[in-house]
């Protein structure tokens, strides 16, 4: 089936566009994928994609989730004692970032919020992580305050992360119309699947049971036409995607 294989060879090349155009990549990558998808999609991931994605949050959390699946509390444990013996600002990052790691989110908000004080008074990736912890303690409002804030402030910064905790604050808040917005936006220019399995958590929260089940089994079967890398890369997402599914099934099925 040959155009099968040229499906699958296209849809790698507009995902490594979608990432040239987001990261900023000189426009000619645009050309050398859609040009030659195959070719072109191998050289835009050994030279660009994969050297970055070793740097990036995903990348990183890859990882460290290997890391923590070794030993759970070894990040945390050398992020405290790394701040004990100096108590620097990076330090204290890393060690707000393994607390909110270890589900301690209210001790993560206080690091951050020591963390934002003379030149990184205005640091809008310290904001977006302190956001995620506020929520994740339980605070919804004052996550999408400070997330309101930073959006007046700099409207030019993006961030998919302070975008999702956005979202997520927002609809935590009971704010269903802003929050669908958001989500809808969100899961239209995500690379990842993170959005769509918070979004379709949201939706399932929410009593709309089949719009969940029908962005699950449409982000599924998209998943499966993705190289194995990729798939690998989000499978924390669509593995909660799968279970919610089955879980809706199982629901449907016992009120009938």
């Amino acid at each position: 089936m040959p155009f099968l294989g040229l499906g699958v060879h296209v849809l790698v090349a507009l995902f490594f566009a979608v990432h040239a155009v987001r990261s900023g990549q000189e426009r000619y990558w645009l050309g050398i994928l859609f040009m030659f998808p195959g070719l072109g999609s191998a050289i835009y991931a050994l030279t660009i994609w994969l050297p970055e994605m070793r740097y990036s949050r995903q990348g990183v959390a890859l990882v460290g989730g290997v890391k923590r699946a070794l030993d759970p509390t070894r990040e945390l444990r050398e992020a405290q004692n790394a701040f004990e013996d100096a108590p620097t600002t990076d330090r204290r990052l890393r060690l707000a970032d393994a607390l909110l790691a270890s589900n301690r989110a209210s001790e993560a908000a206080t690091h951050y919020e020591s963390a934002l004080k003379g030149i990184h008074a205005d640091d809008p990736d310290i904001q977006v992580r302190l956001a995620q912890a506020l929520l994740e303690c339980g605070h919804a409002p004052r996550a999408r305050e400070l997330l309101d804030e930073l959006i007046k402030r700099r409207p030019d910064y993006r961030s998919p992360d302070g975008h999702l905790t956005y979202a997520r604050a927002v609809a935590a808040e009971g704010d269903r119309a802003k929050a669908r917005e958001e989500f809808e936006t969100l899961i239209g220019y995500s690379s990842g699947f993170e959005a769509h399995a918070c979004y379709a958590q949201t939706l399932a929260d929410w009593g709309e049971t089949v719009a969940a089940r029908e962005l699950c089994e449409r982000t599924l079967a998209k998943a499966k036409r993705l190289p194995a890398y990729a798939r690998r890369l989000n499978k924390p997402a669509l593995d909660r995607m799968g279970q919610l599914t089955k879980r809706l099934a199982a629901a449907d099925q016992s009120g009938r």
